[in-house]
Parts: C-alpha cells; structure tokens; sequence
C-alpha cells in the first residue's frame, strides 16, 4: 500500500511539470490572419497564419498555412472559387525562365499538387500501370515516348485522388501542339495558363552562366547567384547541354511550339513578365490566376 502523503506529494509533482511545458490548445479558424512573410522566407505574402498562446502565457511559433485553408476559413479575404472545387493550373516557360522558382510559390499559396512529365513518367513506371509500362518499353529502347502514351501518364495521375481534392499544376505541359489538343480531347481542362515571357538574350545568360554543385545537387549561377564558399565553388560542374550552341537550339524548338499551345488556351492565359525578381513574379501570378478565377 502506497502511503496517501507519497500519492499526494507525486500527484503535486506530475501537475508541476504539466504546467511547465508549453501546449497547444484548440484554435478556431476565426483566429487566422494574412502575414507577409516576404523578407524571411524570400516569397510573396502568404495566406494565413495560425498564433496561439502557451499554458505559461508565452507566444508560441506562428505557422503558415496554405492559402487553400486560409481561404476556406475566409471566403470573404478571397476567391471563394479557389476552395469550392479544384484548381487547374498550367504554367510554361523557356528553359531558365523560372518555372521552377514559380511552381514552388504556386504550391504553396495554392495547395495544388505540383506535376511534372519527367516525375510522372517514373512514377507510372515503377507502379507497373499499363501506360507505365507502355512507357519502359519506349524509354528501354532509347526512344522517345509517344504523346499519346504521355497522355495517359498524365490523364492517369490527375485522375488520382490528391489532384482531384487538391487540384494541380502541370509544369512545362502540354509542350506541342499535339499533346495540347490529346489533352483536351481526354477532357482536361485549365483555369489558369501562365506564360513566364524572358527575352532570348537574359535566358542565354541565365543558363550558360549555372553550375551543379555534384555533391549537394545545388544549382548556382556565377554572376547572379555564385557560392560564397571557395571549396563548393571549386567543385561546380557545368551541364553539358548548358552551352550558349546547345540552349540556342532548344529556345528554337520552344518558340516553334509554344505559341500554338496557348492558341490552345487563350481563354484563360496570362503572360507574366518574367524578368522582374521572382517574388515580383510570383504576385503578378498570384494576381493573374485570382483574375481567371473570378472570371471562370
């Protein structure tokens, strides 16, 4: 039998310690807030923000929340369309025009699923689907995939559940012609279709001027963005077709397709400058895609 002081005295101790640790109590969506978090985290402003207080009274971290909840907490702060149903979104580019940068700010304000053809090539043939395997047989024999096969990679993964809760984004496709009319006779359709607009002489420059770091993956730019660190510097390497001859030949391949893709969606395009810095960039999409969304 435990002595009742022993019990009393552990029982006083527990309660202390509780007491002691911050916890987090349950926060009603009335609390959320938009925050401008463009000077610590180098993107747009973003769309909510959670702040709660701890058991001792202290303020405990705020946490940013995706601009998809902070929009259904708030129809009244945006697009209510945005949270209603489930975004489509298409954003194309010349090679180095910042799609990558892009895509980041658009998950993140937007919550959609980010899709590229090259990720989804390799999931559809590690999950054995048909088309996925379809697809080994072409990239097995060291020649390309046909568009239509494409086609049912990507019709496939949007028809997964996430894309269809979350809404997506397809980066850098449909790239020709053919594959923007497959897709839209498979039923696909757009709200928003971004254009980042670089002249051809700043994408020369961006891209002979990259180099890899080989062991982190990192990519940095001498002029624009070059290491600080005199051992990472020494170690860059340059891709083989990031040569002024080589990236000549792939904006012509560009420039031949991407205009009768947007014909494909001149309804709902928006062409962004994107020379600006690319939180300026990310804005004028952010204002672009509400723009096509009120108009849908």
């Amino acid at each position: 039998m435990i002595p009742p002081s022993l019990l009393l005295a552990a029982t006083a101790s527990v309660v202390s310690l509780l007491s002691a640790v911050p916890t987090i109590a349950f926060i009603s969506p009335s609390v959320l807030h938009p925050v401008d978090i463009s000077s610590r985290r180098g993107c747009p402003k973003a769309w909510g923000s959670i702040s709660h207080t701890s058991r001792d009274g202290n303020a405990c971290r705020t946490k940013i929340l995706p601009r998809r909840s902070y929009l259904a907490a708030n129809p009244d702060e945006g697009v209510e369309t945005d949270v209603s149903r489930k975004i489509g979104i298409i954003i194309a580019g010349a090679p180095a025009s910042g799609k990558g940068t892009q895509c980041e700010s658009i998950v993140r304000d937007y919550g959609v699923i980010h899709l590229s053809t090259g990720d989804m090539l390799r999931a559809a043939v590690a999950a054995g689907s048909p088309v996925g395997k379809s697809a080994k047989d072409y990239m097995d024999a060291g020649k390309l995939v046909p568009d239509e096969v494409i086609i049912g990679v990507v019709k496939d993964r949007l028809s997964e559940a996430d894309c269809q809760s979350d809404g997506w984004l397809l980066d850098g496709f449909p790239r020709t012609p053919g594959q923007a009319e497959a897709l839209a006779a498979a039923g696909v359709t757009a709200d928003c279709f971004i254009f980042l607009n670089v002249p051809d002489s700043v994408l020369v420059e961006r891209v002979v001027g990259r180099r890899t770091d080989p062991d982190t993956g990192k990519i940095y730019h001498m002029k624009f963005s070059p290491p600080e660190d005199p051992e990472v510097r020494a170690r860059l390497v340059q891709r083989s077709d990031d040569t002024e001859e080589k990236v000549v030949v792939r904006l012509e391949q560009f420039h031949a397709n991407v205009e009768a893709v947007r014909g494909y969606y001149k309804d709902v395009a928006v062409t962004i400058d994107g020379t600006s810095s690319p939180v300026n960039v990310a804005e004028e999409i952010n204002t672009a895609v509400k723009g096509k969304l009120l108009e849908a």
